[in-house]
């Protein structure tokens, strides 16, 4: 199905890569991320071409809820428990900058993007307790944020946690103005990199681009050494229905509760979001019946205009990977990790990465460095995610189902997406075998 984006905006299609170039940067990906890192790029006066394998902005960026908030879960609490006050400042301070970027570039170059200023809640229909701490947390930090029990929901709460001052847009419509003077190639594949020590070769379906410099944007990084990011990431998939005929609400809620659901309007219609799960455990379906049910309690005159889904890819420490690609590839970059919040991840990946391009440094480098390991933030989910790649492995090994070729994990199917899903690291492949989600880059073989 089309997104809500998908539907309302068409952005101007752009040749392949024809021939082999050179240029001075190299962005695999034309997302979000990938987009704003070359736009910031240009304007510090670095040639930046890019890869793109299908169109820009048809991975995530489509399925976003464009959300442009700092307001990332009940993380504050959780990121002064694990790495200090100083850092969690730091990454309040890198997301509240980014908010303020997309506003400047919208008036600015005048966008017609719906850009729209609100503030975003999380609530709790059971407890008080964790969004209490939440709130001690984010005003220590310096965000504006009150509880309250008063919200647009159409049933009570326990307790509500408002920030201020964050903002919702169109992203599709956004992403055709900001990417008018950058150099894109779509419908060119990244088969492979190749390292030298004065150039790097990014090798495509069409044509070879020769680069000083390559920044990984493609979601999920697809090489697996150096950089070892599928022992560092899972993905999960989170699902969206689209309704008209409900109530309106002025503000962007996330639920925190275990069936906790999201709800931000678009125009005259609501996205109401819920039914997550860890991409590849979702055998039973049901994730998009759920948010209808819940639409049809709520808002019993309501109709569904579409329904869509996205994938996230999840860090062990709930914090982006945004710098150096690895220790032994220092004219390599990455932007990947953003968790469920990847308009703020990609605006704070294009100004860091810029930065570090230019300038060699940035004030957020060490927070977002790619080569950090927190132990305590970390430990948890290392060990979870290095059972289930196990799991998925040795069942690969061990039965008829299709493999997935990014590392041979088996895959499952997807009834509500009917798509092979991989539970290891968060391939996806359609009916046909055809790939839609990385870090697979080959299809499923014909048998």
């Amino acid at each position: 199905m089309d997104s809500i984006w998908t539907m309302t905006a068409d952005i101007s299609r752009r040749e392949p890569l024809l021939e082999d170039i050179t240029t001075d940067t190299v962005v695999i990906g034309g997302g979000m991320a990938g987009i704003l890192i070359a736009y910031f790029l240009e304007k510090k006066g670095i040639p930046t071409v890019v890869l793109e394998a299908s169109r820009i902005g048809s991975g995530q960026t489509k399925n976003t809820t464009a959300k442009i908030t700092l307001q990332h879960g009940p993380i504050y609490h959780k990121l002064i428990g694990e790495i200090g006050e100083k850092n969690a400042k730091l990454y309040a301070e890198a997301n509240r900058l980014a908010i303020a970027q997309f506003r400047s570039l919208v008036e600015e170059k005048r966008i017609d993007c719906e850009f729209r200023e609100c503030s975003a809640y999380l609530y709790s229909c059971e407890h008080t307790d964790t969004l209490k701490k939440e709130e001690e947390a984010a005003v220590s930090l310096g965000i504006c944020a009150e509880l309250t029990d008063k919200t647009e929901l159409p049933f009570p709460v326990k307790s509500a946690l408002k920030f201020y001052d964050q903002a919702v847009f169109h992203p599709l419509l956004f992403l055709e103005r900001i990417s008018e003077n950058i150099t894109v190639y779509e419908d060119t594949k990244v088969l492979q990199v190749e390292r030298a020590e004065e150039e790097n070769k990014i090798i495509t379906n069409r044509a070879t681009v020769r680069a000083k410099r390559v920044v990984f944007a493609a979601h999920y990084p697809f090489i697996n050494v150096p950089g070892y990011y599928f022992l560092r990431l899972h993905q999960e998939r989170s699902y969206v229905v689209a309704l008209k005929n409900t109530k309106q609400m002025d503000h962007v809620y996330i639920g925190i509760d275990m069936e906790g659901f999201s709800f931000r309007k678009s125009g005259d219609y609501l996205l109401l979001g819920g039914g997550g799960h860890r991409t590849g455990e979702n055998t039973g379906g049901g994730s998009y019946q759920k948010l209808r049910k819940a639409a049809e309690k709520w808002f019993p005159e309501c109709k569904e205009i579409t329904h869509f889904s996205a994938q996230d890819c999840m860090p062990l420490d709930d914090i982006p990977y945004i710098g150096q690609f690895s220790s032994s590839t220092p004219d390599w970059f990455v932007a990947t990790g953003f968790r469920k919040w990847g308009m703020t991840s990609s605006m704070v990946s294009a100004m860091l990465l810029s930065d570090l391009i230019a300038k060699g440094q940035s004030p957020y480098e060490e927070l977002f460095t790619p080569q950090r390991f927190h132990v305590q933030a970390s430990a948890a989910n290392l060990a979870q995610d290095g059972a289930q790649s196990v799991k998925g492995l040795s069942k690969g090994v061990f039965t008829a189902t299709p493999k997935c070729t990014h590392m041979g994990c088996a895959l499952e199917w997807n009834p509500d997406e009917l798509s092979w899903d991989c539970p290891c690291h968060g391939s996806r492949f359609d009916g046909d075998g055809k790939v839609i989600d990385n870090p697979a880059i080959e299809d499923l073989a014909n048998e």
